[in-house]
């Protein structure tokens, strides 16, 4: 009989004695892989070794964890469940070994940040210089992405936190939000678009082609529901996209106009580069944010470039004209 571990149901008890992290990495890896051959290869280890690790958790679970297929391993619904705890487990032990190194001399760590369009070309890139400059040694990595897949990334701690335009409320059981500033949504085009120079509005904005996030997206969502409202069919001439690259270059060289965050466009305004229309979009100001999730503490590493993100989302406040600050 395994010794009790206090707190512990004796199946639990049971599981975390016999359980190696080894076997979760691996678990994790054929899900993503497919594969068991590679899987192992990634890991450095021998398929035969591989299949017996799994052989072996599999019977300490007492039910199947992949089944072959002609699409090669699938998790079953059992193994999906202990990938998606899997993931969490590894992402805490990740962090306990960051908070370690950070006690220890004070700068160091890993901080993993998720990032939407509204953060990407202006917030995030100032607080991490800002960061950098105060803790050359802290390693950042970003990953831009929508809210859909930011957000389950988030749920099994392959995130610290997403910063952005705060997701919609189906997330908010399992994550904590905090409100940074409101942002509103301006249409740009070329300096030299045929609708510069005047008044607009949205009937004449409406005939032309567009430069859209993707419908999963609440924006876009927002802006579908704006044509609705007025009584106009939904736009044909679409290019989806969520790279700010892409699409001001898509904007300097063609006559599409996009539908972007304010404070995502004003670097690039000043410079002439784009150039907002004269016209108020019809779309409600929406928050710009932080999630992260409930109930379980940043690293030190992740909790300090959270606390520079907020002092430069307050800069970015102060400096926005007064028609895009936030509201309290």
């Amino acid at each position: 009989m395994p010794e009790e571990i206090s707190g512990l149901s004796p199946d639990a008890a049971r599981l975390v004695q016999r359980l190696k992290l080894r076997q979760l990495q691996l678990v994790i890896a054929v899900g993503e892989q497919g594969s068991i051959l590679n899987a192992a290869r990634g890991l450095n280890m021998a398929q035969p070794s591989a299949t017996k690790l799994i052989k072996d958790l599999e019977a300490a679970f007492g039910v199947p964890l992949f089944e072959r297929t002609n699409r090669g391993v699938v998790p079953t619904m059992f193994g999906e469940a202990l990938i998606r705890h899997g993931k969490l487990i590894l992402s805490q032990v990740t962090h306990a070994a960051e908070e370690i190194a950070d006690l220890a001399d004070g700068s160091g760590g890993r901080v993993v940040v998720g990032t939407l369009l509204a953060a990407a070309p202006l917030l995030l890139p100032r607080t991490v210089a800002r960061v950098l400059a105060a803790r050359p040694n802290l390693q950042i990595k970003i990953v831009e992405a929508t809210n859909e897949r930011l957000m389950p990334a988030l749920r099994v701690g392959e995130l610290d936190f997403a910063v952005g335009r705060l997701p919609a409320h189906r997330f908010r059981d399992e994550l904590a939000q905090e409100r940074l500033y409101d942002e509103r949504v301006v249409a740009v085009t070329r300096p030299d678009h045929p609708l510069q120079g005047r008044a607009c509005t949205l009937g004449e904005v409406a005939g032309g082609g567009f430069i859209l996030p993707p419908p999963e997206t609440t924006l876009r969502r927002q802006i579908d529901q704006m044509f609705f409202d007025a009584g106009l069919e939904q736009p044909r001439r679409v290019v989806e996209s969520i790279s700010y690259l892409a699409n001001r270059s898509l904007l300097a060289g063609t006559d599409l106009i996009g539908f972007l965050p304010e404070h995502v466009t004003r670097q690039d305004a000043a410079a002439g580069l784009i150039a907002p229309l004269d016209w108020e979009v019809p779309i409600p100001r929406s928050g710009v944010g932080v999630s992260y999730r409930r109930g379980r503490g940043l690293s030190p590493a992740a909790a300090y470039v959270l606390d520079e993100l907020r002092r430069e989302a307050a800069r970015l406040s102060r400096s926005a004209p007064s028609s895009a600050r936030a509201t309290s």
